[in-house]
């Protein structure tokens, strides 16, 4: 199976890079190896497969076979947005709850989660619940306002 998948890989497939990016970052019938998986991940981030760009987006933000970078998580975060994927909607929350790469902004954590939560990732309503916890009913408000009016900055 991996030897197929590498194949397909090989040949430019940006699915089959994605896949095996994370049959090597989650030690899946290969050895756990992240510099691996960010090469394939890189491959296929840059011909535009979401889900990679959030899988080598997470690599920068925990600094596993990419260096430690905030502002190189965000940019693929927001690329992969910018396609409406609902774990990067989720991993732009975390980063504006957290103050990672940008100020921190409750309101701009709270529209993420929600993008998130609408696309269908489940955690994401959890934590906009948790979150709003630490807000002002105003705040929560203009929230659900960016939410409802967000648009992919391209497309």
């Amino acid at each position: 199976m991996v030897s197929e998948l590498l194949k397909r890989a090989q040949g430019g497939e940006a699915d089959a890079q994605n896949q095996l990016g994370i049959h090597y970052s989650e030690s899946q019938g290969l050895t756990q190896n992240y510099q691996e998986a960010k090469y394939w991940f890189k491959k296929a981030a840059d011909q535009g497969h979401a889900g990679a760009q959030v899988n080598l987006g997470t690599l920068y933000s925990l600094g596993q076979g990419a260096p430690f970078s905030d502002p190189m998580a965000l940019f693929w975060f927001q690329k992969a947005a910018e396609q409406r994927n609902a774990l990067a909607f989720a991993k732009l929350g975390m980063m504006y709850e957290r103050g990672r790469g940008v100020p921190q902004n409750l309101v701009e954590a709270h529209m993420w989660y929600s993008l998130s939560a609408a696309y269908g990732e489940k955690r994401a309503a959890e934590s906009r619940s948790t979150l709003a916890k630490h807000m002002t009913v105003e705040q929560i408000a203009e929230a659900d306002a960016r939410a409802k009016k967000w648009t992919p900055l391209r497309r």
